[in-house]
């Protein structure tokens, strides 16, 4: 059986939704759900001016790691993570997760489970510039 795994990426240019709906094109699927995480103009009450992304180098990995894992859990036809690393600004895509089911309700779920679950275990740091000055590093060990 091939995995249903299509997609996983880290990288330093913009991010294509089309490129991740296109990756899980297929006949079978009648339910596609898609998450796109953008940069925001606030944080904590702060404004934010902008910020990096910082990798591990086992990120990636671990991306591809928690995809299959999902694909395992779920009833999935295909898979798509792609995050980006180094300088982002206000309104650029950070993230776009999709999963593709044969219905709505898992496609859902799947892509629920595989956001929240990259966000809490791929080594990804965050540094955010806020408006006054001051910087914040997020999800650092």
């Amino acid at each position: 059986m091939t995995s249903a795994v299509r997609l996983v990426d880290l990288r330093e240019t913009p991010l294509d939704v089309s490129e991740v709906v296109a990756a899980l094109d297929d006949d079978a699927s009648g339910g596609l759900t898609l998450f796109v995480g953008r940069v925001r103009d606030h944080d904590g009450g702060k404004g934010v001016h902008g910020l990096d992304y910082s990798a591990h180098p086992t990120a990636l990995e671990k991306m591809r790691e928690i995809c299959e894992q999902v694909a395992s859990t779920y009833d999935v036809h295909g898979i798509a993570a792609v995050h980006r690393v180094g300088t982002l600004a206000i309104g650029d895509i950070a993230v776009i997760v999709a999963t593709t089911t044969a219905h709505r309700g898992e496609a859902f779920d799947a892509s629920r489970a595989l956001i929240d679950t990259l966000k809490a275990e791929v080594p990804i740091w965050k540094h955010q510039r806020f408006a006054d000055g001051s910087e914040e590093w997020v999800g650092t060990p």
